[in-house]
C-alpha cells in the first residue's frame, strides 16, 4: 500500500509539472469566420527578447497549428500573429517525504523536503486583424519551462497547441427575451 501511495504521489507531481494552464479573450464583436488567411506581425515579433532559435520553434508551431485548423498563410492576410513571453522565478515546495520517523519538533511528522526554483514561462499568442490592427484575439499559456529544458522544440509546440485549441472561440447561441424582472 505504501509504494502504491509513492507511486501515485510521484505521478501526480509530473503530471502537474508538465501541465500548462491556458486562458484565452476576444473581442466579441469580431467576425472569425472571415479570417481565413494568416502572415506574422514581424515588427511586433522582432522586438521579443528570447532566442531566434525559440522565436523559430513557436513559429513553426503557430503555422502547423493554424495549418491544422485549415487557415492559410498568405501575403494578403485576413489576420497577423505576434506573440510575446514572460518568464518569472516562483518557488517550489518538493515533499519528498521518507515516511514516518521522529523530527526535532515532534514525534510522527514527514521526514524530507526541499525548497527549490522553477522558471514559468507564459506565451501570449495575439491575433489581430489585419485591416483594423485591432487585437481581436488573445491566448495564454503558462507552465514550467527554461533553457535546460530537453526536447524544447516539443514543450514549445505543447504550449502553442494547447493555446490555439481554444481558436476560434466558441460562441454560444444565447436568447434574449423581454422580461420585466
Amino acid at each position: 500500500m505504501k509504494a502504491f501511495t509513492s507511486l501515485l504521489i510521484a505521478l501526480f507531481l509530473l503530471t502537474s509539472c508538465s501541465s500548462i494552464r491556458v486562458i484565452s479573450d476576444y473581442d466579441s464583436r469580431a467576425d472569425f469566420s472571415n479570417y481565413k488567411t494568416f502572415a506574422y506581425f514581424k515588427s511586433q515579433i522582432d522586438k521579443v527578447e528570447i532566442s531566434d532559435l525559440d522565436k523559430r520553434r513557436i513559429l513553426r508551431a503557430t503555422d502547423v497549428e493554424l495549418e491544422r485548423k485549415g487557415l492559410v498563410k498568405s501575403n494578403n492576410p485576413d489576420f497577423l500573429v505576434s506573440f510575446e513571453t514572460k518568464t518569472k522565478e516562483r518557488m517550489v515546495m518538493n515533499n519528498n517525504f521518507w515516511g514516518w520517523g521522529w523530527s526535532p519538533w515532534f514525534w510522527g511528522a514527514p521526514v524530507g523536503g526541499s525548497i527549490s526554483t522553477q522558471t514559468e514561462g507564459t506565451l501570449f499568442l495575439n491575433i489581430i486583424d489585419a485591416q483594423t490592427k485591432q487585437l481581436v484575439w488573445q491566448g495564454k499559456g503558462s507552465g514550467s519551462i527554461n533553457e535546460f529544458t530537453k526536447n524544447r522544440d516539443e514543450r514549445i509546440h505543447l504550449f502553442v497547441r494547447e493555446i490555439l485549441e481554444q481558436y476560434p472561440p466558441e460562441f454560444k447561441n444565447t436568447i434574449h427575451t423581454n422580461k420585466t424582472l
